[in-house]
């Protein structure tokens, strides 16, 4: 990956926080092929880059804002990672126009009804409120493109796995992102459920 080939807009923002002009081994190997397109199972340990990575890739493949409906949904572990992630795309993204919304299980479910139908281009949140909120017509998704799992070893175990199938095949369009610290037997029920052209990412342990 080399910053000349990303979105000016990602350029900026990354360099705007110190980021190291060397990537480190997830970003070489999987921004790339986000850029291309590709389907990608990723397997790399905690404190590999995984977040920066998803939010690079999703940033680069969106670039900027578009239409009222999002275009990427983002499923993570919990409230606070949720949050984080939505940090990293303020702080990465602050020179695009990209519009960020979070959504959690104890929020008001019909403010974040209200707030995604007001725009956005990113939705971000915990499986549970997701699929509440797709199972209440409260998320529009016919502009989908990026369907992003971090945390895929914990969410698939915890029985949301049918949330990501639900997503996928809801549109023949949709790039799908999977991201886990370790492999899981659920990934290959995945693999087999949901009938893309995976690519798979093995990041060693330094």
């Amino acid at each position: 990956m080399k910053l000349k080939k990303l979105h000016p807009a990602l350029v900026s923002g990354i360099i705007d926080q110190g980021f190291d002009i060397e990537p480190k081994e997830i970003q070489t190997n999987c921004i790339p092929k986000i850029k291309s397109g590709a389907d990608l199972l990723v397997i790399a340990p905690e404190g590999s880059g995984k977040s920066t990575t998803i939010v690079i890739g999703v940033i680069q493949q969106l670039q900027e804002a578009f239409e009222e409906a999002p275009r990427a949904i983002i499923m993570v572990e919990n409230k606070e990672k949720a949050f984080e992630m939505e940090e990293q795309f303020q702080i990465l993204g602050k020179h695009t126009n990209l519009r960020t919304f979070t959504v959690f299980d104890q929020g008001s479910i019909q403010y974040q009804k209200d707030t995604i139908y007001e725009g956005l281009d990113i939705l971000i949140g915990t499986p549970r409120r997701i699929n509440e909120l797709l199972s209440t017509t409260g998320i529009p998704c016919a502009n989908l493109k990026l369907l992003v799992v971090d945390d895929a070893e914990t969410i698939f175990p915890n029985r949301h796995h049918p949330l990501v199938y639900r997503i996928s095949d809801g549109s023949i369009k949709i790039q799908c992102l999977l991201f886990a610290n370790k492999r899981h037997e659920k990934f290959d029920d995945l693999l087999e459920r949901i009938t893309k052209n995976w690519m798979i990412v093995n990041i060693e342990p330094k």
